[in-house]
């Protein structure tokens, strides 16, 4: 049935397209657009954050680097294990409810870290926030797909919360050097705090509730996706540090096959899955998750090996580093917002085909450095190309990827989205860190250009016609 609202919606304005049924447009949409753009800032800010401030807690607080991987592992197993959770969530109990609660668990826990005492708790504060933002994530993506029609508005929405994205990171990198260097670790840790406050006092004034969906949860779905996704995230984690025969690493995947293969069963057999089986039998979704799954691979690694080669090889501050990294977000957040143009008048096949191209040349160039490379012909055209080729690449998939859905579907549709690209990360960090310990900085690039190159071949299977 239609979503219903707390309130009427708005009239269109003159000219424009009447909206599909279950789209509800805010009385503020700048406004409320901001505000789930922020939250997207928000989470995308936060791994920087946590990663500069990880020595300076390490060495305060005496942790072994067991318990220092667990502040990082803890929220990656959390985030994945409950994004398709987060998204049933929204659909069924109101999208800005989940979304606020989302919100309000990841700003407290953010308050609560930067006064940690002890690895543990703050291992116990990053479940939290992995918590919060399974909640936050996808239904965020899902209010934008419920308060814009498909076209041009919803066009533009993405492209914001895209620009939003790499515009925190940018901010985020300059901020946490700055901290890091004047101040403490702990001070780095409330950034997001600032940020979370804003969006849980205007989020309740601007974003429109979508009406409850009558249904239930398929907690049988949910518990056992959870220990899947958290298996495979964990096993990527740990062949990113032991070989890909050690006993940790098969013992987790091949648990995580088999939680999977139960929960397809699971799935095949509930009135009410979590996962809709027709979300993957759409051939037309196909290939934009399998894009969605291909893309983080290919800008992986890219902070992870140009921090040492700025730092170690020519011997930059991490202030100075983070600068000279800029040029790559900065590029992605100006593109993001031009993609919607490019995307009306080439297709969403061209313009990520385009997109894809730009990842496997910027790779390339990156696998040509060596110590004596100058930053401005051996990093700069690099950043710039894969800042382009990134913001290329998000706009088609996701637009694919949540096109056609009925009403009560678009939190299902966002946590699948948001599940891929985890997963995507987690296999891109693991392949990295195996193919670099053999080929070194080169060869952690040439498999960032082979994770682009197959986004380029789910780039040759989308349609053509626009969405």
């Amino acid at each position: 049935m239609s979503a219903q609202t707390t309130e009427a919606p708005a009239p269109p304005p003159a000219g424009a397209a009447p909206a599909p049924p279950g789209t509800r447009r805010p009385a503020r949409p700048g406004l409320a657009l901001a505000v789930i753009a922020g939250c997207n800032a928000m989470i995308q800010l936060d791994d920087p954050i946590v990663n500069i401030a990880l020595p300076g807690l390490r060495a305060e607080l005496g942790l072994s680097p067991v318990a220092t991987s667990w502040i990082v592992t803890a929220y990656l197993l959390t985030f994945g294990g409950l994004l398709l959770l987060g998204g049933r969530a929204g659909d069924i109990l109101g999208r800005r409810k989940v979304f606020l609660a989302g919100v309000g668990l990841f700003t407290a826990a953010a308050l609560l870290r930067g006064a940690a005492t002890s690895g543990e708790f703050l291992v116990a504060v990053r479940v939290a926030q992995g918590a919060g933002a399974a909640l936050a994530a996808p239904s965020g993506l899902a209010l934008v797909l419920s308060m814009f029609a498909p076209g041009p508005a919803r066009k533009r929405a993405i492209a914001v919360c895209t620009a939003t994205g790499a515009v925190s990171t940018a901010g985020g990198l300059l901020l946490a050097g700055a901290l890091t260097s004047l101040g403490s670790w702990r001070w780095v840790l409330y950034l997001d705090v600032p940020l979370g406050l804003a969006i849980l006092l205007l989020g309740p004034f601007v974003l429109r509730e979508t009406a409850p969906n009558p249904g239930r949860f398929d907690l049988a779905g949910a518990l056992v996706s959870a220990l899947g996704a958290g298996a495979l995230v964990y096993g990527l984690g740990q062949a990113a540090e032991r070989p890909w025969g050690d006993p940790a690493v098969v013992g987790c995947l091949a648990a995580a096959v088999a939680l999977f293969a139960v929960f397809a069963v699971i799935e095949r057999r509930a009135e009410q899955p979590i996962v809709l089986p027709r979300l993957f039998t759409d051939r037309e979704r196909l290939p934009a998750y399998l894009a969605t799954l291909a893309i983080p691979g290919a800008l992986i690694g890219t902070y992870f090996f140009l921090n040492q080669f700025l730092q170690g090889e020519h011997g930059w501050s991490a202030l100075a580093t983070a600068c000279a990294l800029l040029p790559l977000p900065v590029t992605m957040a100006t593109t993001a917002l031009a993609a919607v143009g490019l995307e009306r008048r080439f297709g969403p096949k061209r313009l990520m085909a385009a997109g894809a191209t730009l990842l496997v040349l910027g790779n390339l160039w990156l696998a040509t450095l060596d110590s004596s490379a100058p930053y401005a012909t051996g990093v700069l055209p690099a950043l710039v190309l894969l800042g382009a080729g990134m913001a290329a690449c998000v706009l088609p998939p996701t637009l694919i990827a949540t096109s056609k859905l009925r009403d009560g579907e678009a939190g299902a549709a966002s946590s699948v989205l948001n599940c891929l690209q985890s997963v995507g990360g987690s296999i891109g960090l693991a392949t990295l860190v195996t193919v670099s310990a053999r080929g070194g900085m080169q060869g952690g690039f040439l498999a960032g250009a082979g994770f682009a190159a197959l986004a380029l071949v789910a780039a040759s299977l989308l349609r053509r016609r626009s969405h």
